[in-house]
């Protein structure tokens, strides 16, 4: 089963279980509708790559770990596109949760889905408990405070923001979980696997800030400009297009050389090296050229 049909898998078997009747029916369709269509699932992706990297040494552990990651970044796109928030209308190409089923059933669809997170991980604790234990103490420390994306969001509501830790937080830190649990649900460390996760997570923030600012609605499956909208830091308007391509990839580059020594070291390098031409916006990826003036 490749990487896509386990993780797919996983999430439908929670999601099932979190619909079991007797159940609210609207709040039910809505933790179907949120992790549906998948998107890129790119964060678990990272991790069930790392797990094999290491070995795979406990399948069940890493399945459920790259579930709740995937529903852990799901649950937070919910509450951002919350009208005291975002306020964005779409996500993913259809309507955000908030407008199709109202705000309290969003807000709670949210929070349903980061209690599921954590129950996915305890209900596969039988393969191996200590591991377990890692895999949701990783979780908790990335999704929450000081370090983790609830201080991301936080940092939008300070008057000045510290740029790097708003960074970290509000993309790098689910990257990091992702290479952490990764490591940790093949029985490795999960320390030395950090440096990995931040530096996908820095690239992926300015890939992101590329989107905003070059793609429209229809392209994106969200609304864009939203950086300029809400006043945010964002690597286009620092540095140029060129530049934060640039940027992006010597990051990535950064992220190769990071690599903890490994079985599977040389595959997680070229994976790297794929996304950056994945995160590199189409008019400008290899064999294409910027014209005078852009």
């Amino acid at each position: 089963m490749d990487f896509a049909a386990r993780i797919d898998t996983a999430i439908t078997d929670a999601i099932r279980l979190g619909q079991a009747a007797p159940s609210p029916t609207k709040l039910a369709s809505a933790l179907h509708y949120t992790v549906t269509p998948g998107g890129a699932r790119i964060r678990p992706s990272i991790l069930m790559s790392v797990a094999t990297a290491c070995g795979d040494s406990q399948p069940a552990l890493a399945d459920a770990a790259a579930a709740a990651l995937e529903l852990m970044h799901c649950a937070s796109l919910v509450h951002d596109d919350l009208p005291c928030f975002d306020d964005a209308d779409t996500r993913r190409g259809k309507p955000a949760v908030h407008k199709a089923y109202g705000e309290p059933l969003a807000v709670l669809t949210g929070d349903s889905l980061i209690i599921m997170a954590f129950e996915i991980i305890a209900r596969a604790s039988v393969h191996d408990p200590a591991r377990a234990c890692q895999l949701m103490m990783i979780l908790a420390k990335r999704s929450g405070m000081p370090n983790g994306i609830c201080a991301g969001q936080g940092w939008e509501s300070e008057s000045e923001i510290d740029l790097s830790a708003y960074h970290r937080a509000k993309t790098g830190a689910l990257f990091i979980a992702a290479t952490q649990m990764g490591a940790v649900a093949a029985g490795e460390e999960a320390e030395p696997w950090e440096e990995l996760g931040a530096r996908i997570g820095e690239a992926f923030q300015v890939a992101d800030d590329l989107r905003d600012a070059l793609y429209d609605e229809e392209t994106l499956g969200k609304p864009v400009g939203q950086d300029d909208l809400h006043g945010r830091p964002n690597a286009v308007t620092e540095l140029g297009v060129k530049g934060a391509i640039a940027h992006m990839r010597e990051i990535l580059s950064g992220a190769i050389a990071s690599i903890p020594k490994c079985p599977g070291e040389a595959m997680l390098a070229k994976l790297v090296t794929a996304q950056a031409e994945v995160l590199t916006p189409i008019k400008w990826r290899a064999g294409q050229h910027m014209t005078p003036g852009e």
